[in-house]
This record gives structure tokens, sequence and C-alpha cells, in this order.
């Protein structure tokens, strides 16, 4: 109980700092007074509502999206390496993306999140389907295989659409990169329905998770079908990554490294590993954003590229430590 509530005030603590930093520095004091009593006539409590709300909780529950789609897709997969690009995730968003812009003329984040969302759900249920054909059925190993073949597919296709549409290269450019940065709240409230959901959903699968990482034949033993559970999984993971990849472009380390973390702090129950994964990543993400708003003032680092940077070294550190628990 006490590592999810000392997580949860790191949390806080990280999304304070996310409201108070910026280009303008404003004191948290002001930043109180913005989220109780809005004076529409002060700059400062413009700022706060109008830019850094929405980013800050685009941080959160993007945060805690890709946090649970990691773990989901380690668990199902069995696989510690497994991350929401398994799936073709990443490869099919960007691959609509692209589209919108070079066929449909699509310029506004409100655009880029519908088709992100629709391409990360057409690949991810794509390598289901294609990895459930033949004996055996969807096994971890057959949706690597095919996650790992058609993000090559889907990732020549985008390259041949962006070098000879340099226009198209110059706006797609900006949301590849991955970042909290402009997300108004508009753009945050569209998304936001299917990250609660997908959230809701995901951390009700825990004992599900549980079974699978006995392997196949020791879940069907307890009486689990291992097909609907996995079916089950690979929903919420299109739902969140979906979602995230949508709204915030191809955030890295997060669902690779997370659940490692939680792992680390609550073991090899996936219903504690969940609920941790989804607070760490926040944090993680959160506090990604700040950092890379105050290195290079008056610009900014984007949240993506800071993740990275600081991911692989952490992920790196865990190994050579082992402290990574089994899955």
């Amino acid at each position: 109980m006490r590592k999810p509530l000392g997580i949860g005030a790191l949390l806080a603590a990280a999304c304070a700092l996310s409201l108070a930093v910026g280009t303008k520095d404003i004191p948290v004091t002001t930043v109180f007074e913005a989220l109780t009593a809005f004076d529409p006539g002060d700059v400062d409590h413009l700022i706060i509502t109008e830019r850094r709300v929405p980013r800050t909780l685009a941080g959160v529950f993007v945060g805690a999206a890709l946090g649970l789609a990691g773990t989901l897709i380690q668990g199902v997969t069995r696989n510690p390496l497994a991350d929401p690009g398994i799936f073709g995730v990443n490869a099919g968003a960007a691959l609509f993306v692209v589209l919108g812009i070079a066929v449909f003329g699509v310029t506004s984040l409100s655009g880029y999140v519908w088709f992100g969302f629709a391409g990360a759900a057409a690949a991810s249920t794509a390598v289901y389907i294609i990895g459930s054909l033949g004996r055996g059925g969807a096994s971890p190993l057959k949706l690597a295989l095919t996650g790992a073949a058609l993000t090559a597919a889907l990732s020549s296709l985008q390259s041949a659409v962006l070098l000879t549409d340099p226009a198209t290269h110059d706006r797609f450019r900006f949301w590849q990169v991955g970042t909290l940065a402009g997300r108004d709240p508009d753009v945050v409230g569209q998304a936001l329905p299917f990250l609660a959901i997908g959230i809701a959903g995901a951390l009700l699968l825990g004992k599900v998770l549980n079974g699978l990482s006995l392997g196949d034949d020791v879940a069907r033993s307890f009486g689990r079908n291992t097909t609907t559970d996995r079916v089950w999984c690979g929903l919420a993971v299109v739902v969140l990554s979906g979602a995230a990849t949508a709204l915030a472009g191809p955030i890295t380390f997060l669902g690779l490294a997370v659940p490692h973390l939680a792992r680390t702090l609550a073991g090899p129950d996936y219903r504690r590993i969940l609920p941790l994964s989804m607070l760490i990543a926040p944090v993680l993400l959160v506090l990604a954003d700040v950092l890379g708003r105050v290195v290079a003032r008056p610009g900014e680092v984007q949240a993506g590229v800071v993740t990275a940077l600081l991911g692989a070294p952490v992920l790196v550190a865990l190994v050579r430590r082992r402290k990574l628990a089994r899955l």
C-alpha cells in the first residue's frame, strides 16, 4: 500500500512542476489560484488553464496508457524486451498519419489523432489475426515475428510516401518525434475517452496475465481459455497504444522499461504490477516533459527525445543489477 501512495505523491509533485515550470516560470500560489479562482484577465491563469493543464493531462494519461500497454504486451508474449511497437502500433499509426497528410491534406493535431488511432488499431489487429493462423494459434513467438515483419513492411511504405512528398515529410516529422507540446483541450478531449476506457480495462486483466505467465498448458489446466485471454489483452493494447500514440506520437522507452521497474517493486503478481506501471510511467513522462522545457530555453526538447536519452541507461542499469523479475 505504501508504494502506490508514494508513487502517487511523486506523480502529484510532477504535475505541480508541469503546471509551474516552462518558458515562463509561474509561482505555485498562482497555479493554485488559476485552478481554484480563475481570472480570464490574468495572462498567467490563461497560460496554465489553456496550455499547461491540457499538456499535463496528456502526459498523465499517455504515460499511464503506455506503461499499461507495455506490461500487457510483455505479459502476453512472455518477452521481457517487448513493447507496444511489437504489435506494429507505432508503424501503423505513423503510416496512417502520413497518408492523412499526403492524401487527405490533414494539417491539425485533431486530424492526426484520428488517423493515428485508426492506423495503430488496424496494424495491431492485423498482427494478431496473422499471428493466429496455423497450428498453435497466437503463440508469443508467432506474434513477435509477425509484428516485426509487419512493422518493417509498414515502415517501408511510409518511407516511400515521404521520399516522394517533401511537404508531407515536413509536417510529419513534428508528430514523429513524440511530444506533449501543442495539445490543446479539444485534441486531448478527443483522446481521453479512449485512454480512460483502455486504462480501466487493463487494470482488470491482472488475473488473466498471471495465468498466461504460467504458460498455455498450465493456464488451460486451471480452466483458462488462453485464446480469449489474449484477445482481451490485445484489445486493451490496441486502445491504449493507439490512443496514446495518436495523441503524443511515438514515445519510446516507457512501454519497455516501466514494467521492469514495476516488477522490481511489486514482484511477479500482475494484479500489483499493472497499477504500479500505471503510476510510474506518467511520473517519468511528465518529468521528462518538464526537463525538456528547461534544458534548452527559450526552446524545448521534446518529451520523446528526453525519454529515449534517459531510458536506455536506466534499462541497462536494471539489467546489469539483475533485478528483473521473471515474467
